[in-house]
């Protein structure tokens, strides 16, 4: 039997923990609040992230980071913020043969590095996958139809990822394309915060399908600066994972957005959403990296202003609509 752990207890982790527990492996879920575990073990759910989602006693939920050296799959499942101190937890301690699955999306705020980047770092003995796509981990859950991608510079270990957690309703597809899968799924956040704005200010749908269409251009436009493979963008982890993010009220991005363009400041809206909302350090990121390679974003760095110079979003809209004429 296959010993999996599942760093991070937010809707995500409780999710994969409530699904996998249905096959043969041992689950061991982590979190790092002492107070969270507690409430997961009492409750067998956790009530503020995914309510109604059983956690089976047969999962271990602990606070203890050794619980989890011995396994041999561990899923990283952390904010983008919290991947660094999380894996340096376990720098030295887990299996050489242990392999990270990577579930957590965007990018370290303070180096503009990719997520594999620092698992590279920490753990180079172990082999890695980046596990994205489009998928709310509220359906996940629920076992409704759902397809990711294992993306692995090594494609043997995206392969036997592919094998071991597709099941009847999750269908897993593989590519070697790690930069491209990582950034479409962290930028696609920040779009979404564009069509919230958008749906808040009630700006109709012809305009959220232009914000998502220049969207990802603009994201296709990052990522090949970054080095990724154009395609990658027009498959789960770009267009797919775009959007489901865009489309649904799952996403907290897309519901943040809404309460910024009804009016609210960028602090209180995300506040008010009650968790990590991964397009706001996201925009950041990608408006740094697009001074860094020179390149031409105009709707990222539209948001750059309203979520980081409190700029007024019809403002920024009328930017955007106003720009020079140019051929797609």
């Amino acid at each position: 039997m296959l010993t999996i752990s599942i760093l991070g207890s937010g809707s995500f982790g409780c999710a994969i923990a409530s699904v996998y527990n249905k096959f043969n492996f041992n689950i061991t879920l982590w979190s790092h609040s002492a107070e969270e575990a507690q409430e997961i073990k009492i409750n067998r759910e956790n009530k503020r992230c995914l309510p109604g989602i059983n956690i089976d006693s047969k999962i271990n939920i602990t606070s203890n980071i050794s619980d989890v050296f011995d396994s041999d799959i561990i899923f990283i499942v952390v904010p983008s913020f919290a991947v660094r101190v999380t894996l340096n937890l376990i720098k030295n301690k887990i299996k050489p043969e242990a392999i990270l699955v990577c579930l957590s999306k965007g990018f370290e705020e303070s180096t503009l590095e990719l997520l594999s980047d620092i698992i590279k770092e920490i753990l180079p003995q172990n082999k890695f996958v980046i596990l994205s796509g489009p998928s709310h981990a509220e359906e996940i859950a629920k076992e409704m139809t759902t397809t990711l991608v294992a993306a692995s510079e090594n494609i043997d270990t995206a392969i036997y990822i592919q094998k071991i957690f597709s099941t009847s309703f999750i269908r897993i597809y593989t590519n070697t394309d790690i930069v491209g899968v990582q950034i479409g799924a962290a930028l696609k956040n920040i779009i979404a915060l564009a069509i919230g704005i958008c749906d808040g200010m009630n700006l109709g749908d012809n305009a959220k399908a232009a914000l998502m269409t220049r969207g990802l251009s603009e994201i296709s436009r990052l990522g090949v600066a970054a080095g990724a493979n154009q395609k990658t963008f027009s498959g789960l982890s770009g267009l797919g994972d775009l959007i489901v993010t865009c489309t649904s009220l799952h996403s907290r991005n897309r519901r943040a957005g809404i309460l910024i363009g009804r009016g609210q400041n960028t602090d209180s809206a995300i506040s008010k959403i009650g968790m990590t909302v991964e397009g706001y350090s996201a925009t950041k990121c990608a408006y740094n990296l697009s001074q860094k390679y020179n390149i031409e974003l105009p709707i990222i760095n539209e948001i750059y202003n309203i979520l980081y110079k409190n700029k007024d979003p019809k403002k920024a809209f009328e930017n955007l609509f106003s720009r020079p004429y140019k051929f797609e």
